[in-house]
């Protein structure tokens, strides 16, 4: 039988990220990321572990048919690949940053400036597209420390938390991007590979779905029963059974995580009581 052959990130956040989610998706793999290769038992899927920004090159050859990489990847190598599913996790943003003692007004003020960054293809097509000529160092590694050693003015980098750049006396003054993991796939696949991307997407989607949302149970009274189920309208809508007790009915929805303190705050000031709180393990949509 063919299988799908998946490149993830041999170490960090993101390899965990992606290992994590492939699990709750059913995927167990036979070895660890120290191997170069794993194999699952329970899907057809085998996983090549492999550097980030190696990842796209690799799917575009058809080494792997997909890939798990930061979108910040995706974007700076550029590569004749589709990006087909967002996956939510490893969110961070690709930003300018200049020492915190130098003032800044606006993009203007990097005119030929000196920016050392580990993505120059994002950089310089922001800065193209802005009219600002600025000259580009391209730095693998530290890149923070530029303007501390006089490499740089200004840099261009990942922010997660900003802890990075605070202590190394910068600030953050523009965001350029946002990114977060995605799945890559090469143009080519054949059908056979597209059946079993299909079902590992609709696999991950079930638990990214169930991740995003909260199954709610509540007692509600009747007089109020209609404003509480407008409140909470669920994937159709909610379910409501009658209790034991006169004038009040069990109501059953899902909340999505976004909007759910607001949503229960309403809810507790049209008198629903007795609200339980379920995670969702898996949310077939």
């Amino acid at each position: 039988m063919n299988r799908l052959r998946i490149a993830i990130q041999k170490s960090g956040r993101l390899s965990e990220k992606s290992l994590e989610l492939l699990r709750e998706a059913g995927i167990s793999l036979t070895n660890g990321s120290r191997k170069l290769l794993s194999v699952a038992q329970e899907f057809p899927v085998e996983v090549i572990y492999l550097r980030d920004d190696d990842i796209p090159q690799y799917v575009e050859d058809g080494v792997t048919d997909i890939g798990i990489v930061g979108e910040n990847e995706f974007v700076e190598r550029n590569c004749r690949v589709d990006l087909v599913e967002r996956l939510g996790f490893a969110r961070c943003r690709l930003s300018l940053a200049i020492p915190r003692s130098d003032s800044y007004q606006g993009l203007e003020d990097l005119e030929n400036k000196r920016i050392a960054t580990s993505y120059p293809l994002i950089l310089n097509n922001f800065l193209h597209e802005r009219g600002i000529k600025a000259e580009v160092h391209v730095i693998n590694g530290s890149v923070e420390i530029a303007p501390s050693i006089g490499l740089a003015d200004a840099i261009f980098d990942i922010v997660s938390s900003g802890s990075t750049l605070i202590s190394n006396g910068l600030k953050e003054v523009e965001t350029v991007m946002r990114s977060e993991a995605v799945i890559i796939a090469n143009r080519n696949l054949g059908e056979e590979q597209q059946g079993l991307l299909q079902d590992l997407r609709f696999r991950i989607r079930s638990v990214l779905a169930a991740s995003n949302n909260k199954y709610i149970l509540l007692n509600a009274p009747n007089d109020r029963l209609e404003e509480i189920v407008r409140v909470i309208p669920g994937m159709k809508s909610p379910t409501v059974m009658p209790l034991a007790e006169a004038g009040w009915s069990s109501v059953h929805s899902v909340l999505s995580e976004k909007e759910f303190w607001a949503v229960i705050d309403r809810l507790r000031e049209l008198g629903a009581q007795g609200i339980l709180v379920i995670p969702i393990e898996k949310m077939i949509v």
